[in-house]
């Protein structure tokens, strides 16, 4: 046991110091696995022999293979009897750092500055006040996050924390890398975890891993919202992608066209190509529909495109035929694709010279704000709307969904 050296040393250094020791100094014994976290039982038998040392405090710094590893350092410190701090290190164990003094953790460790780390997974000192408002956290406070695989890019955690905070909401949001959707569901079971956004690649499972789906939601085939029910503990998907997205274009037409939104839907009869057929793809594909647009969906593999094409109604196109479609000019153009995204930010679904057929382009990526295939939409004249203005729209409605409380005031 590579352990029982650090054991001996620390037990004959505090027997060393008996009574010399003043008051207000605390001995730390700390264990760090680079490799796992162990069982639970294990994890207890480590915390007794530190214990056994004549430790003040008890430290044990793990390594998260899954998320769901986390959840047993939470399950050792919670019934500690003695001041102890559980860590998991890389970026799957960052809920660790951050939601420690809801589960009974002494301390966490944060960075002076971005990138200059001790443990892998550190967050700033900064990030830990201000964006995770570490101070105000404690058993009581509701756990949210973003779900997703990559999710370290995402601006989730400082737009729902921001506005926890001007509530007065105990809450806290945080990023959650996840690989196995079902897996981390059924592992943080309890009410405490009580809401979930999902983005890229779970929201089409998250369908299945929901006790009940919004009628919406099942029609598109994804879910990008889920609510944990405080009653029962029962998991509730919904969809609200479609509302950000669809609004966002919407009034980006009205504002780009000067027409008038008594008018009905400015989609209404147009020619709206939505590349990609994953989750938000289907979303958007559902509420172009729903404004009475003509659906074309254009996907790297032909046979998904066809797949909801024919669930919705709509063409279906390969990706690489996209570049010369062009039956009409006019047309709506919406990437929900991860094309583009940082950091490959020089990338882009559609060569410049096809843009010129389009009065109007979404990206529902927004790091960076402006992609590439924005950027070059403007060049050729066409309206732009980011997906930032979808993230905004689609928040609101999780925002009220997660707290009950207005979004918009």
């Amino acid at each position: 046991d590579p352990n029982c050296c650090l054991f001996k040393v620390a037990h004959e250094f505090i027997k060393s110091i008996g009574g010399k020791k003043p008051e207000k100094i605390k001995v730390i014994v700390s264990s760090h696995n680079y490799q796992s976290t162990p069982s639970v039982e294990e994890l207890g038998n480590l915390v007794v022999k530190i214990q056994s040392t004549g430790a003040d405090i008890v430290k044990i710094a793990t390594t998260a293979i899954d998320i769901t590893d986390v959840a047993r350092i939470f399950q050792i410190t919670v019934h500690s009897l003695v001041p102890i701090i559980g860590l998991v290190m890389g970026e799957r164990g960052l809920i660790s750092r951050i939601l420690c003094t809801k589960f009974g953790g002494y301390l966490t460790f944060g960075t002076l500055e971005g990138g200059v780390v001790s443990a892998p997974g550190q967050p700033t000192i900064n990030d830990l006040l201000n964006l995770y408002n570490f101070r105000q956290l404690g058993p009581d406070t509701k756990v949210y996050g973003i779900i997703g695989k990559p999710v370290g890019h995402s601006k989730s955690p400082m737009l729902y924390n921001e506005a926890f905070k001007s509530a007065g909401f105990n809450g806290v949001f945080v990023h959650l890398l996840v690989d196995d959707l079902e897996m981390f569901l059924r592992t943080y079971s309890s009410t405490d975890f009580a809401g979930f956004s999902c983005t890229i690649p779970h929201k089409e499972t998250a369908v299945k891993c929901c006790d009940e789906v919004d009628p919406v939601a099942k029609s598109i085939g994804a879910v990008n919202c889920i609510i944990r029910r405080q009653s029962d503990g029962k998991l509730f998907g919904c969809n609200t992608d479609y509302i950000g997205a669809i609004s966002a274009i919407e009034d980006g037409l009205q504002a780009g066209y000067n027409m008038s939104s008594a008018a009905g839907s400015p989609l209404a009869g147009k020619l709206f190509v939505v590349i990609g057929a994953g989750g938000a793809g289907k979303a958007l594909a559902y509420g172009a529909k729903q404004k009475g647009a003509r659906v074309v969906i254009a996907n790297r593999t032909y046979e998904r495109a066809r797949e909801l094409a024919d669930v919705i109604g709509g063409d279906a196109l390969s990706l690489d035929d996209l570049a010369r479609f062009h039956p009409e000019d006019g047309m709506i153009l919406a990437n929900t694709t991860s094309i583009g995204m940082q950091p490959n930010i020089d990338q882009t679904p559609m060569p410049k010279d096809a843009l010129k057929y389009y009065s109007l382009v979404f990206d529902a990526v927004y790091t960076p704000k402006i992609t590439r295939l924005l950027r070059e939409a403007k060049e050729t004249g066409a309206t732009i709307v980011s997906g930032l203005e979808m993230f905004i729209g689609q928040a609101y409605e999780q925002f009220e969904r997660f707290t009950g409380l207005p979004g918009k005031t």
